[in-house]
């Protein structure tokens, strides 16, 4: 069974928000004494944190599905409901976030980063906090809204100082167990090393971490091997030690044909990495170069014909044995000089700042557009704040049906139709295509509680019955005004001529 696991797919729903409650107040002798239904509690989020405690995403990779606790529904007498607790998932350090489609989230590095996956839902007001001068008594709530659901990739990029990298069985393990107390896995056959091993050293006062990462072959950073899917973890390196074995028994390989071959394997790697801002790219960070094994004789035989060559190409060269520990204290000191100066030369690390983005004067936080298909014509709107009150909205109450109405009116969204195109009984959909709620638009539907005068959970302009205007009526009784004075008019016009007369005069 697997022990260490570095990339997870987690599958996070954040707490749905509590309904709110439409209750009105009664006692004795107050029947009708007020709205006190009480507000919904907000839903869980699900929250990504960074616990030194915690050095695999093993967890994830059995449980990748998590989701956080709903709000509680709000009740009467002014009781909101209890908002849940959120979900808390420990990471370990140098956890990265990421869509699906490779996009990064979020880099988490020190204990207590962190990064909301998805958030909770926001509970619906009840009647208490809707009531009004002019709506008095709502016989109606908000809904309280569904948690955010997100899917993202964690990697871990292991944090260290110094990262050993080599061919298989060139002696990395033995390395990290003889300058550290870790215990790596280490047999007499390749790819012994499965997954990377973290080892801390002590030389004099310093302290720094080492990386043994599996190794390497020619081709590994096109996914041969299993260098491609540790190389991540040498990312956040500050010193890059290259391990090469000079007691190796295949007669193609030699000490100098090895390092270039684990140089032009990090050089490929290293094009995709992007360079954080006053970072050192991977290709440019100090190289040392062990040569192991030493305590073969005719290791150490080449270990000194190869030497010089290696030298000369600047490179600080060490022979070693892990065998006998021959050489480990030089390394180990000179290794610690090499981090702290890569400590000394890093950018100083700044609080993260608050930016405040104030919204545009013109900017009404909704769009409306006019779109064609299938034979159809309809206008989508898109936006947070309609959005959102369509969620909260009861659709088997008409008063919470007029309610959001009047929000849509006064948000400015009947002006922005007209000014779309949009006519009586077009087709308008707010919200995401896949999800959108659908109705037919009526442009003379009347807005403002000054016209809620029947009973709770009802709203007269969603009625059957057509209610008159004021200048409808004014029109009508012109109308009719107009229509008895010449009726009047015809009827004399004909008595004048004669039309009608007196039986009695004939």
């Amino acid at each position: 069974m697997a022990t260490f696991v570095d990339r997870v797919v987690l599958h996070a729903t954040g707490g749905d928000g509590g309904h709110g409650c439409a209750s009105i107040h009664r006692e004795k002798f107050k029947p009708l004494a007020g709205p006190d239904g009480g507000n919904g509690g907000n839903g869980g989020s699900v929250i990504v944190e960074v616990d030194p405690q915690v050095t695999t995403l093993l967890p994830f990779h059995h449980l990748p599905h998590r989701r956080a606790a709903s709000g509680g529904q709000g009740m009467g007498d002014h009781r909101s409901g209890a908002t849940a607790d959120d979900l808390v998932l420990s990471v370990p350090d140098g956890t990265v976030v990421k869509s699906p489609d490779g996009t990064v989230l979020a880099d988490l590095v020190g204990a207590g980063a962190r990064y909301v996956v998805a958030a909770g839902g926001r509970g619906g007001l009840g009647n208490a906090a809707l009531s009004s001068p002019r709506r008095k008594a709502p016989g109606f709530a908000l809904l309280g809204e569904p948690g955010e659901e997100a899917d993202v990739v964690l990697e871990l990029k292991t944090i260290a100082d110094v990262a050993l990298v080599g061919f298989p069985s060139a002696g990395k393990s033995s390395l990290v167990a003889a300058i550290s107390a870790a215990r790596p896995k280490i047999a007499d056959y390749p790819f012994t090393t499965l997954v990377p091993n973290l080892g801390v050293v002590q030389a004099g006062d310093a302290r720094y971490t080492v990386a043994d990462v599996p190794g390497l072959i020619p081709g590994a950073s096109q996914g041969k091997g299993l260098g491609l899917e540790f190389l991540r973890h040498i990312e956040r390196c500050a010193v890059v030690v290259h391990v090469l074995d000079c007691a190796t028994l295949e007669p193609d390989r030699d000490p100098v044909t090895d390092l270039d071959v684990l140089e032009q394997e990090l050089a490929a790697y290293a094009e995709d990495l992007a360079v954080a801002a006053g970072g050192v790219p991977l290709t440019e960070r100090p190289r040392v170069v062990v040569l192991n094994k030493i305590d073969v004789p005719e290791a150490r035989e080449l270990a000194e014909l190869v030497r010089p060559e290696l030298e000369a190409r600047g490179l600080s060269v060490f022979e070693i044995s892990t065998a006998s520990h021959e050489g480990l204290r030089p390394l180990t000191f000179a290794l610690a000089e090499r981090v702290a100066a890569a400590r000394r030369a890093a950018p100083a690390v700044e609080p993260t700042r608050v930016v405040l983005r104030p919204r545009a004067v013109d900017e009404t936080g909704f769009t409306v557009k006019r779109r064609e298909g299938g034979g159809q014509v309809w206008f989508a709107i898109r936006g947070e704040k309609p959005e959102r009150w369509v969620r909260q909205t009861d659709f088997s109450n008409d008063e919470a049906v007029g309610y959001l109405a009047d929000r849509l009116a006064r948000a400015g969204v009947e002006d922005a139709l007209y000014k779309a195109g949009a006519v009586a009984g077009d087709e308008v959909r707010i919200g995401p295509d896949e999800n959108a709620v659908v109705f037919d638009w009526e442009p003379t539907l009347l807005t403002g509680s000054e016209l809620l005068g029947g009973p709770r959970g009802t709203d007269v302009r969603l009625e059957d019955r057509a209610r008159p205007t004021r200048g409808q009526k004014r029109r009508e009784y012109t109308e009719r005004m107009d229509a008895k004075a010449a009726a009047r008019s015809e009827l004399w016009t004909e008595r004048e001529q004669g039309v009608w007369t007196d039986p009695d005069d004939a």
